[in-house]
């Protein structure tokens, strides 16, 4: 096999790091392609053979149709049965001692009898037909909650998962940011790819970390004031036309406003621990706005392609003098 060059290894890295960016948004699975839909018959489960003694038991793409038989798995910490043909939560009444349930990628429309799982720590049911979310209520031990590529309409019934580190809601029918009071613990919140239209009822999620509303409806950068150990906000492809709200923000260090109204980059001089700046796909025109980027010691990553900026024959050029800790513009590695 021919080795790749440096620059073939670091476009190769650049890539895997915009695809890692779009799976954290609810655009892309990095692990696995998006379900294919095609008809399949469901397997017997009598040809599947369980053994009673495995912990980490994976039933993935095993065309089963009905979960049934797994009584025996007693001693079972995580199941993935990911990507078959399940319509229902059913029978994991005796599966006492899981840590984790896996059920991306099926067919099933509700969360149900799941209250005997009460030692779950991480539960996945991306890729449904979920409408609502339900039927958590015992889970209280839950730490990372993934319903990503579902119908849910609304933020709700949460309220008793005090110890949820991280929510993923992406790619949903959301119009509204509410009901998260209570989860004073969550670190990372996803609701890319819904119908948002504002930032707000945030109030409650001192420990935030992580915040991504990609591709929502959302026009105005504001309800952040509380966010005071926010460290990565993504708001690209939405309404945005100012940079503004940010004032309290000043741990960030990766911001995303990528594919906005943006006419100039202003009120972020503050925020000197930025490493990553995402402003491609905006109207930025005038090179004294990279003036607010100086104070970020620790820049490296700067992208302003797609903007009235790029057109100037120096463009890069300029960039370098004006950034000189960067070390990536755009998707391309500064060669030195």
């Amino acid at each position: 096999m021919a080795s790749l060059s440096v620059s073939e290894s670091q476009e190769m890295e650049v890539r895997d790091e915009e695809t890692k960016r779009k799976s954290l948004n609810g655009e892309v699975d990095p692990q696995e392609p998006p379900p294919t839909g095609k008809e399949e018959v469901p397997v017997d489960m009598d040809t599947i053979t369980l053994d009673p003694e495995e912990e980490d038991v994976d039933l993935v793409h095993c065309r089963i149709g009905k979960i049934e038989g797994l009584e025996v798995l007693r001693k079972a910490k995580t199941l993935s049965l990911r990507q078959n043909l399940i319509k229902k939560i059913e029978n994991l009444e005796t599966l006492t001692l899981l840590r984790e349930l896996d059920l991306y990628d099926n067919q099933i429309r509700r969360l149900e009898n799941l209250q005997n799982l009460t030692e779950l720590d991480v539960l996945d049911v991306s890729f449904n037909i979920l409408r609502k979310v339900e039927g958590l209520e015992r889970l209280t031990r839950l730490k990372k909650l993934f319903l990503l590529h579902n119908k849910i309409g609304a933020i709700d019934n949460l309220a008793h998962l005090t110890g949820l580190e991280m929510l993923e809601l992406g790619s949903n029918r959301i119009r509204v940011i509410e009901n998260l009071d209570s989860l004073s613990s969550l670190d990372s919140l996803f609701l890319g790819t819904n119908k948002i239209t504002k930032l707000q009822n945030l109030d409650g999620l001192h420990n935030l970390t992580v915040l991504s509303i990609q591709s929502n409806r959302i026009t105005k950068m504001e309800g952040l004031q509380s966010l005071v150990n926010l460290r990565e906000l993504y708001l690209s492809h939405n309404g945005i036309e100012v940079i503004e709200g940010l004032e309290n923000n000043k741990k960030l260090t990766t911001l995303d406003i990528a594919a906005n109204r943006v006419k100039r980059i202003e009120n972020i001089s503050h925020l000197t621990e930025l490493q990553e700046f995402w402003m491609n796909d905006n109207q930025i025109e005038n090179w004294g706005d990279l003036d607010e980027l100086k104070n970020a010691r620790g820049l490296e990553t700067v992208y302003l392609e797609r903007n009235p900026l790029q057109k100037d024959p120096q463009y890069r050029r300029k960039i370098m003098l004006a950034l000189p800790t960067v070390r990536q513009i755009d998707a391309t590695f500064i060669r030195f």
